[in-house]
């Protein structure tokens, strides 16, 4: 009993110590906002309910928002790696 209530207690202050050496404010960094333009585009379906311009025989509707699937993972990406 002894053994594990002091097992316990180790990574309890182990754990405690750690949260304590972490940054208690995080800065703000412009960079993130670029995550912000495809949500803004794509929660207003104003801006892209149009049936054409057709590609390929897909209405705009539908290839718009799978563009910005792609468009987002590159911002993701450019977002990441200016971040790091």
């Amino acid at each position: 009993m002894l053994v594990v209530s002091s097992t316990l207690r180790t990574s309890f202050y182990e754990r405690r110590k750690a949260l304590e050496t972490r940054a208690t404010k995080r800065k703000f960094k412009p960079i993130l906002l670029l995550l912000i333009i495809p949500f803004i585009v794509l929660c207003w379906p104003p801006f892209y309910n149009f049936n054409n311009p057709e590609l390929a025989g897909i209405p705009f509707f539908y290839w718009f928002q799978l563009l910005w699937v792609v468009i987002t993972a590159v911002i993701t990406v450019v977002v990441y790696l200016l971040d790091a």
